[in-house]
């Protein structure tokens, strides 16, 4: 990193932590975190200012989608699925009760993951079990983005409906 944009950094460092903050929801130290990822994509060449917008510019909206990653990964890792992949890891076992019903839950939802079409379940497995963003999953996958993103809203539209009690299916 040249000193330039390290002198910019610095500069707006006060600011980049405000923004982080507001993007994380207040939360001090997710915003601490994201803003440390931001600064790692620079470090490590992930992110390279291309002198279309302002600086300033440029890093917020890094900054901006460095948050929206931390979500995605942090609502990934509290979803259905993530206590599901939790289940199958070297933690402590839970109850045999609750081992039952996870158990259960995940012969459910494999069931209801079959019943996609191929696509759609494809695209889910991808977004959810690999952690791709839809766009890398179109790339994956050799379709359009637009074709990836239709059929990753139906395939959880489709899932959550499978997914609801019997009694709301009536």
């Amino acid at each position: 990193m040249d000193r330039a944009i390290a002198d910019q950094l610095e500069a707006l460092h006060p600011d980049a932590f405000g923004w982080a903050l507001h993007c994380c929801g207040a939360d001090h130290a997710r915003a601490e975190d994201v803003l440390q990822n931001a600064y790692l994509k620079l470090a490590a060449e992930r992110a390279r200012h291309d002198g279309r917008s302002s600086f300033k510019t440029w890093w917020f909206g890094v900054i901006r989608h460095t948050a929206h990653e931390e979500l995605r990964r942090q609502r990934y890792r509290e979803s259905l699925i993530g206590k599901l992949l939790a289940a199958f890891s070297d933690e402590p076992h839970p109850a045999p009760s609750r081992q039952v019903e996870m158990d259960e839950e995940a012969a459910e939802l494999r069931d209801c993951l079959a019943q996609l079409p191929a696509r759609q379940a494809e695209v889910l497995h991808l977004v959810f079990y690999q952690d791709l963003t839809i766009k890398q999953a179109a790339e994956v996958m050799r379709v359009g983005l637009g074709s990836a993103r239709q059929h990753y809203d139906r395939g959880k539209a489709r899932l959550r409906s499978l997914l609801q009690p019997a009694s709301s299916h009536d």
